[in-house]
């Protein structure tokens, strides 16, 4: 997986994605995710479910996608049953707001 990290005004946002996903147009409908055009968002360090697991863990914003990455958010803990499937493939955006 693919795992990078962005600031923004409400916190750290932790991109997460699948190697195998960038690149890839996903659409369903009205839905299209561009991991082509926006490749540069996930395109981080490669990281092994250990590692997505405690990034995840301590985020407080998460853009994710992929089987695997979806996997590993659960293991840390987040509410995964809200995933939306584009393409076939899970897709989560997780946003937690400040004690």
């Amino acid at each position: 997986m693919y795992l990078k990290t962005h600031a923004s005004p409400d916190g750290e946002i932790v991109a997460l994605c699948d190697i195998e996903l960038i690149g890839k147009v996903l659409a369903s409908g009205k839905a299209r995710l561009d991991l082509s055009a926006y490749a540069p968002f996930y395109l981080g360090k490669k990281v092994d479910e250990k590692e997505a697991v405690e990034a995840l863990a301590l985020s407080q914003n998460a853009n994710i996608v992929g089987k695997r990455a979806l996997q590993a958010a659960k293991k840390a803990g987040l509410a995964v049953s809200h995933a939306k499937n584009i393409g076939g493939v899970p897709h989560l955006q997780v946003y937690r707001l400040p004690p």
